[in-house]
Parts: structure tokens; sequence; C-alpha cells
């Protein structure tokens, strides 16, 4: 990549430019995402995820131990 690339208005943008733009949209998504989160838990519906993503469910305890 020459770290600069052009559009088809011609303006040039330079791969600062692009990265700013790809981290901006990025940011917005997660964003939307958040405010959608926080949305389905006030009207009480549960998350899409649970716990972290990759990770491993948690082992449950045996009571019957003393």
């Amino acid at each position: 990549m020459s770290g600069k690339d052009e559009t088809k208005s011609g303006k040039i943008r330079t791969e600062a430019e692009i990265r700013a733009e790809r981290l901006a949209k990025t940011l917005r998504d997660n964003l939307q995402r958040r405010k959608q989160q926080a949305r389905a838990r006030r009207a009480g519906a549960a998350d899409e995820t649970t716990g972290l993503p990759g990770g491993r469910p948690a082992a449950k305890k045996d009571e019957s131990d003393g």
C-alpha cells in the first residue's frame, strides 16, 4: 500500500486520515451497540451475549459437600 488512497472525487487521503475514519466508524458502531444493550436492559429483555466472548462456562459448585 502506498499510504495514499484516491476517492471518486479525486481527493487524495493519507493513511492517517483513512485510519482516523476507520476508528471513528468503529467508535460509532460500538456506541450504537451499547445503546441497544441499555435499551434492552430497561425493557427487561435479556442481553444477546452471556459472559466474555470465547470464555468457558463457569463450573457449578456441588452444594452437597459440607
